[in-house]
């Protein structure tokens, strides 16, 4: 297999070599003349720069007969005349099973230390079309996520494409490493795009850990990258999902974040001349986005899925600014990460009532969507009359129905709070919320099990000390 796979690409080198020069550089963009009529947008070019370092670039436009390139990496050293060769047009990479543990950046390269990657025998395009609608499977059973908040109110289904939304410092990395350790699914593929580079590291050791990274490949493009880095990454992330879907296997691709891929081509598209149309953002980034998500989901015939969980990063948390609207409306379902909630100490701190998972009810039992139903309905009549409780202003005896929910309230946040080393599956999940809303659960009509708030609340977020609840689930 390696033989072929270095035959073919020795077979893809060219007779000759084509380049042309540098004709002007402003900010990160560069102007080349002389290869005009041999590039497309999208084609690749090798600066030499004058110390002979390399530098990849890729063309996104044209002007008065000039290319325009946008680098890989940093644009020392490039001046007016600097060489550049004409590279591939179609940038792919060779992924393989012994992918799995490594962490790679947005090019397809090892930054992990750990050697070369092995090559496998097929090209994979990083940038390719999904697949046509009319040939993809439909979504599978549901999956178990290990988070029990999502398993039981958010059911997920193979296949199925999340939003996680949220604002900085709300939790949204510490739940993709729960997702990460706990999902049920064989593979994942996980993309960090401008994350912080002091924490990938951390990210990596703390909240994936070794369990986790075994079964992961791990894409990485830092804030301080340039913006083609950061937008390769995310292509790099889906492309590598495609190979596993396409073995077989059952991927869950998280990605964090979809907000700052469409940064990054909004860097890109501005750099390019494009006028920007929303907050700043151009056409061309609500046109990427579906190109990018639909690239996830149920495979073809009897190829395997891809469930993807995206995270979008909120402006000053306004979840109706320009990319949220946008990704809301192309995914299955979203999930809102509330700041509120992270501040009275409840992790993870999401707001059951404003996320929504678009194949729930359908992969529930009956059963099921009757125990979700009703804890929907305590929940949401407890949050209409928040207020007027934690001021005292209302009074026992005065609704059943408010009563009620006032009762169950305490159980329900205890339910609701997990802490990211804690476990929780599916069946497991169903019979814990049985117990916290006061209806029975079991097989053949075994009781319930007990949940108890004070022995089954489990861990907190790290450095805070646990939370007591009293009968009307307010901190004390």
């Amino acid at each position: 297999m390696p033989l072929k796979s270095l035959a073919r690409e020795i077979s893809d080198l060219s007779d000759y070599q084509v380049y042309g020069r540098v004709s002007g550089v402003l900010g990160m963009l560069v102007e080349l003349s002389g290869l005009d009529r041999l590039l497309v947008i999208g084609s690749r070019c090798i600066l030499i720069a004058k110390d002979e370092r390399r530098v990849p670039c890729e063309v996104i436009g044209f002007r008065q007969g000039h290319a325009l390139l946008l680098p890989f990496g940093s644009l020392d050293g490039i001046g007016l005349g600097c060489k550049a060769i004409l590279a591939s047009s179609e940038p792919s990479i060779h992924p393989s099973e012994a992918w799995l543990g490594r962490v790679v950046n947005a090019l397809g390269e090892p930054i992990d230390g750990k050697g070369p990657l092995p090559m496998g025998p097929d090209p994979y395009k990083v940038r390719s079309s999904p697949p046509p609608a009319h040939g993809r499977q439909r979504v599978g059973g549901k999956i178990d996520l290990g988070v029990r908040a999502i398993n039981t109110f958010l059911s997920c289904c193979q296949g199925q494409r999340m939003g996680i939304f949220a604002g900085s410092g709300v939790g949204k990395s510490v739940l993709l490493s729960m997702l990460a350790r706990y999902t049920s699914l064989d593979v994942n593929v996980i993309g960090l795009i401008g994350e912080r580079g002091r924490e990938v590291q951390e990210w990596l050791e703390d909240d994936l850990g070794p369990e986790g990274l075994a079964r992961s490949v791990v894409v990485v493009a830092t804030s301080d990258e340039p913006p083609l880095m950061r937008r390769q990454a995310a292509y790099m992330t889906m492309a590598l999902s495609e190979y596993f879907r396409d073995n077989g296997r059952d991927v869950l691709c998280l990605m964090d974040s979809v907000t700052r891929f469409a940064m990054s081509m909004r860097e890109i598209g501005l750099s390019a001349g494009e006028p920007p149309a929303s907050k700043g953002y151009t056409p061309s980034v609500f046109a990427e986005l579906p190109q990018l998500l639909e690239r996830a989901g149920p495979g073809v015939k009897s190829k395997g899925s891809i469930t993807g969980l995206f995270t979008v990063l909120v402006e000053g948390d306004d979840h109706n600014e320009p990319i949220a609207d946008a990704v809301r409306g192309i995914l299955d379902g979203h999930i809102i990460l509330d700041r509120a909630i992270a501040e009275r100490n409840r992790f993870p701190a999401i707001n059951l009532l404003r996320s929504v998972s678009r194949t729930m009810p359908g992969c529930n039992s009956d059963a099921e969507n009757e125990l979700v139903t009703r804890g929907r309905q305590l929940l949401s009549t407890y949050d209409n009359m928040a207020e007027l409780i934690r001021i005292g202003a209302y009074t026992e005896g005065s609704d059943p129905v408010i009563d009620e929910a006032i009762a169950h309230n305490g159980a329900l946040e205890a339910f609701l709070t997990q802490g990211k080393y804690e476990e929780s599956n599916l069946e497991a999940g169903y019979e814990q919320l049985a117990a916290a809303v006061g209806l029975p659960w079991g097989q053949g009509g075994d009781p319930a099990v007990e949940f108890n708030p004070e022995t089954d609340l489990s861990g907190q977020m790290p450095g805070t000390e646990p939370q007591n609840i009293d009968g009307t689930g307010i901190k004390t």
